[in-house]
């Protein structure tokens, strides 16, 4: 069972994985951590963008010799094939460690994964150590590689005379998570030039009026795994198309609790969505919905 010092250093690694969101796609966000033999902290990175190292490799690297017979901490389970960057799994082979931490098993992993590779050499492997945790990086990626298009977050508040300024407010703090980003009817990179140039392509237009899933589809072709779309002028077109978003944020102003009535529009929280987090400022708040997990498809 993982230590307490590995627990933390597994919260570390998850930590670092969320630097490559809005750059990594189509590669997955990853963290890693690399503990000496007495448990001391001597390398960490993370995986930033396709055709670049992936985490391990660049906590290896910061590790050096101290790596030998010491413990690597990753959030997704090392890669065991050979792409455009070498496998994880004989990187952590050839550095020595002994033991091997995982957050998630991959269940993209091309054949046997590197989780067994690992274990078949005689490292020591554990899984799942602090799973749900890892999942509230990973969870966008692994959800829009296994149906084959992108995760889709909707980012709006309500036309109440603060619309435009609450929005642009989203806009600049949501778009850096997203490698998509539609608003005022134009599409653009979340992060400009954040991808990889032979990795990853706008997918044209952002046709929402006319239905989103061709496009979403369209989008995870040419390497997108998210897609932020910011504005209430959207409403319409999504309405009927509730079963494509994953995600919703709505910015609220502070209101007088005496006509609070039409501050949230209710219709916009359907049954298969819940409630996440709720996170507050000056003048507003922000309402985070995420649909259940058993309805991502």
């Amino acid at each position: 069972m993982a230590s307490e010092v590995e627990l933390a250093a597994m919260r570390h690694a998850i930590t670092l994985s969320a630097l490559g969101l809005g750059t990594t796609s189509p590669n997955p966000p990853v963290g890693c951590v690399i503990l000496s033999q007495d448990g001391t902290i001597v390398g960490a990175g993370f995986h930033r963008r396709k055709g670049e190292p992936h985490a391990e490799v660049h906590a290896l690297t910061a590790a050096g010799n101290a790596a030998r017979g010491g413990t690597a901490v990753v959030t997704l389970e090392p890669c065991n094939h050979v792409g455009v960057t070498p496998a994880c799994r004989q990187a952590l082979l050839d550095a020595g460690v002994s033991r091997v931490i995982i957050g998630v098993i991959d269940p993209t992993s091309r054949g046997e994964g590197g989780a067994a590779t690992l274990a078949a050499a005689g490292v020591e492997v554990e899984t799942d150590v602090l799973h749900d945790e890892a999942l509230t990086v990973l969870s966008p990626w692994l959800t829009a590689t296994t149906r084959r298009r992108p995760y889709l977050t909707w980012a709006y508040a309500p036309d109440d005379g603060r619309q435009q300024a609450a929005q642009g407010r989203l806009l600049l703090d949501l778009r850096g998570g997203a490698d998509l980003v539609v608003a005022d009817k134009t599409l653009y990179e979340g992060i400009p030039g954040g991808h990889t140039a032979e990795h990853f392509a706008l997918p044209g237009e952002a046709d929402i009026d006319v239905g989103p899933l061709r496009w979403l589809s369209a989008a995870y072709a040419v390497g997108a795994r998210s897609v932020l779309v910011v504005g209430h002028e959207y409403a319409e077109a999504l309405r009927s198309q509730l079963h494509a978003i994953d995600e919703v944020i709505i910015s609220v102003s502070r209101a007088d609790p005496s006509k609070a009535l039409n501050t949230v529009d209710a219709g916009l929280i359907p049954n298969d969505f819940h409630l996440v987090a709720m996170t507050t400022a000056a003048d507003s708040l922000r309402v985070h919905l995420r649909r259940s997990a058993h309805n991502m498809e």
